[in-house]
């Protein structure tokens, strides 16, 4: 069983900097795609980024496209997702996401398998 723990989040003022981790634990580590969600209230759970099991592919959400950029470190067995230049519309839950697979990390919230309990980002203007 995949167990996924998310750490980083924060109140930060609009422009700054976050970067959120996700510890994976319970699997192997580098079969799994992974992937960034959020969720504000009142709203579905939206896509954020994803990478593949190898790091060698990232795929970004319009949003965050230029500004969030998503990594892993296989010795650590722990995801990234650093946040620049945010802004009060990215305000939400967070949660990081895991699939068995070596194929292409998904884009949508079915693709995955396992989830974190999320960490709460708040941006203020």
């Amino acid at each position: 069983q995949v167990q996924l723990v998310e750490s980083g989040g924060g109140l930060v003022q609009a422009g700054g900097s976050l970067r959120l981790s996700c510890a994976t634990s319970g699997g192997t580590f580098n079969s799994l795609a992974m992937g960034w969600f959020r969720q504000a209230p009142g709203k579905e759970r939206e896509f954020v980024a994803a990478i593949n099991w190898s790091g060698g592919n990232t795929f970004y959400a319009a949003s965050g496209k230029g500004r969030f950029t998503i990594s892993r470190d296989t010795p650590k067995n722990t995801m990234y997702l650093q946040m620049n230049s945010l802004k009060p519309e990215d305000t939400a839950v967070y949660y990081c996401a895991a699939q068995r697979t070596t194929l292409a990390a998904g884009v949508t919230a079915r693709d995955y398998e396992y989830w974190g309990q999320g960490t709460q980002v708040t941006v203020s203007s």
